[in-house]
Order: structure tokens, then sequence, then C-alpha cells
């Protein structure tokens, strides 16, 4: 899954015209690791669907920005716009259903 950060964060999610699921989270993060192979399958299954990663250690300003305070934190965003914030490890099934919302 492509990692972003403050250089290229724009560029991959921005400035896309799909929909993109930008996972917040961080190495030490339980949860984090939890929900990483849940959406490493999801990523397989859904193509209309943008998958990255940004380490909020490496990236507190983009965290900020976007209200992270828990993670694993996932932001939805659909041609650039923030359309919906999911919080916590979800399974498969119920990140699924929420993600097709906005396909």
């Amino acid at each position: 899954m492509l990692q972003v950060d403050v250089n290229n964060f724009n560029e991959e999610v921005k400035e896309h015209n799909g929909v993109v699921v930008v996972d917040f989270w961080a190495t030490w993060c339980g949860p984090c690791k939890m929900l990483a192979p849940v959406l490493d399958s999801l990523s397989q299954d859904m193509d209309a669907v943008k998958f990255v990663k940004l380490d909020v250690d490496k990236n507190p300003a983009l965290a900020n920005e976007y209200g992270v305070s828990t993670i694993p934190t996932l932001k939805v965003f659909k041609s650039g716009e923030l359309v919906n914030s999911i919080t916590g490890f979800k399974p498969k099934e119920v990140l699924a259903a929420e993600l097709k919302k906005h396909i």
C-alpha cells in the first residue's frame, strides 16, 4: 500500500478524482496492525478505491489538520473532498459497506 506524507498527500489524495481511503496509523499501534491485513484485502477486492497509509508520528501536521486524535482512523476522500471518517478497528464487512456508499 502506498505511503503518503506531507510531500505527496495533495497529489495522491486531494487531486485524485476517485475515492481514496487514508489510513492514519503508527508503528506502535496494536489495532493499526490488526487493521492492515483487512485494508490489504479490501484493496484487492475494491478496484474503484485507492488505499494509502499515513504514519501520524512522521506527519503530525497532517494528522492534526484532519483532526486525527485516535488511531487507527480512516479518512475517506472523494474527488479531493473529505466525505467520511471511520475510527478504530472495524471488520472487513463493515468497512466494505461504508466504502461502497461513496463509489
